[in-house]
């Protein structure tokens, strides 16, 4: 069934293409002038079809994800092909940001020369009155209206358009930042699904490349924004002054206030600080510049400047934070007493493997100046060695992920006349005789839970299922905790169970001495 779904969501992709390659997609210039320019308009096509493939395949996505929640047998296969589909998502808007910048530089230099252009021819005398500005010079881009050039000396002015065209380059900024975290959205959520270790690798790989590059996308943002408000707000607070407009001045500075005090309460709790200001003071900036438009009866410029307001409006900004864990995948395994001997010259006993993240439990059988043979062991199955810093080898029996577990295979090994089967732990690499330590101040774990008041229905009942008999308290402000846990695996399995029903909740296992 799942392959029919994926074969028809491809061949709905290739058709689909297919259509486009048959008839290119309307496009319409994003300013006017530039319809007749050949590259332009190809441009605009190409990221037209981008566009329609990105949606294709998106839909296809989310098509397989529904079939993933009702079919969670075949998760493994699913999310291999959603896998395929994300990497498609990701080469494509890799793409669309190519041509993005190129589309973005053909306007950004249509413009320049044409105001050049106009800034060359001879002009009259301009009276200093707003009001006599003639219509025939009043354009909807405010910072196009000539009033600017006429008014403001010529390194501001020179600033002030800089800063107009930088705009674009932010909205650029924005609109990849937004697309790359709806990847991370989706990544996230593969990356919990995935069965095997070389894919979740990939994944991984992949989603910590992705956080980087957003977290570049939102230094370049911040140092863009930051130009362009600095040079906006020096070029229009100087012509207000000059104007007397000093009602205007004042409530640009109240309306900067409140987004600054907006900005502190949400550091921390959106994705990206850097984006939340942008839009924060880019809504302060377009009243603003309505405002002065208002005041040199503007009024194609203020209208124009009133519909950006309203879009921004309507842009939900306060993206969530998506962290995820890194996923560890060690190999577990029961203790046998086999009567057949595995291990032999052509499979000696291995080494070992000591992770370097994660928490494994063994049965040490015993500690020897020299390699022993398997028959030493009495048929434990199965056996690994390591030699420690003095030079020892030292051969373990069963790999367990709890405390429990190590106890039942150690109390079975006993009964097998084993003498001292000793319980040893590795804990992100670094081994502790849990059966030599009975003097040295025990270690027990509980799971921190900050970043909000309260804690939703979905996590609680995560928390009552997979941590029962364990408490749940609230300590101080925004800080809640489970446990204690003697066992950190038990601890990590349920911090990692949160973290799934509750991306941007902040969760530590702490380590406690008692």
């Amino acid at each position: 069934m799942f392959r029919k779904i994926y074969i028809y969501a491809l061949g709905a992709i290739f058709l689909t293409v297919g259509v486009l390659q048959a008839q290119q997609p309307k496009v319409e210039a994003r300013i006017a002038g530039l319809e007749g320019n050949a590259e332009y308009m190809s441009l605009l096509n190409q990221d037209a079809q981008l566009q329609i493939r990105e949606d294709s395949i998106v839909n296809a996505v989310e098509q397989m994800r529904r079939q993933l929640r009702e079919d969670p047998a075949k998760r493994q296969q699913y999310s291999q092909d959603i896998l395929q589909l994300e990497s498609k998502i990701f080469e494509i808007r890799n793409a669309k940001g190519r041509l993005i910048d190129r589309i973005n530089t053909i306007e950004q230099e249509w413009v320049l020369a044409n105001l050049n252009g106009a800034a060359q021819q001879p002009a009259g005398p301009v009276e200093t009155s707003p009001a006599a500005v003639p219509d025939s010079l009043k354009v909807r881009n405010l910072v196009d209206n000539l009033y600017f050039r006429e008014h403001l000396p010529a390194e501001d002015y020179a600033a002030l358009r800089e800063a107009q065209k930088q705009e674009l380059q932010a909205v650029d900024y924005v609109d990849r930042y937004f697309a790359n975290h709806s990847t991370l959205a989706q990544l996230a959520e593969t990356y919990a699904a995935v069965q095997t270790e070389p894919e979740a690798i990939e994944v991984f790989e992949r989603y910590n490349a992705l956080q980087g590059l957003n977290r570049a996308l939102a230094d370049s943002l911040a140092a863009v924004w930051n130009d362009i408000f600095d040079n906006k707000s020096y070029a229009y607070g100087y012509l207000l002054d000059k104007m007397g407009k000093e009602e205007v001045l004042a409530r640009e500075e109240e309306a900067l206030s409140e987004a600054a005090r907006q900005l502190t309460a949400l550091q921390g709790e959106t994705a990206s600080d850097a984006v939340a200001d942008y839009f924060l003071r880019k809504r302060v900036i377009v009243d603003y510049e309505a405002a002065v438009a208002g005041v040199l009866a503007l009024d194609a410029a203020r209208d124009s400047l009133r519909g950006v307001a309203a879009q921004l409006e309507s842009i939900d900004f306060r993206l969530p934070r998506i962290e995820v864990a890194e996923r560890y995948f060690l190999d577990y395994d029961s203790v046998a007493i086999l009567s057949k001997q595995m291990y032999s010259y052509q499979k000696p006993i291995p080494e070992c493997k000591v992770y370097a993240n994660g928490t494994i439990y063994r049965i040490l059988l015993g500690t020897f100046n020299t390699k022993r043979a398997a028959a030493t062991f009495r048929g434990a199955y199965p056996l690994c060695y390591q030699i420690n810093d003095d030079g020892k080898w030292c051969y373990y029996t069963g790999g367990f992920a709890t405390l429990a577990e190590a106890e039942a295979a150690q109390a079975m090994l006993k009964k097998h006349g084993f003498v001292r089967p000793e319980i040893v732990v590795w804990t992100d690499g670094v081994a502790r005789n849990l059966s030599l330590d009975s003097e040295a101040p025990k270690i027990v774990y509980r799971v921190e839970i900050t970043g909000t008041d309260a804690l939703s229905d979905d996590v609680k009942q995560v928390i009552a299922a997979t941590a029962e008999g364990y408490e749940l308290s609230r300590v101080g402000n925004q800080l809640f905790v489970v446990g204690t846990f003697v066992d950190k695996a038990v601890a990590d399995r349920l911090a990692e169970a949160i973290r799934l029903a509750d991306a941007a909740l902040e969760l530590k296992v702490a380590e406690i001495a008692e």
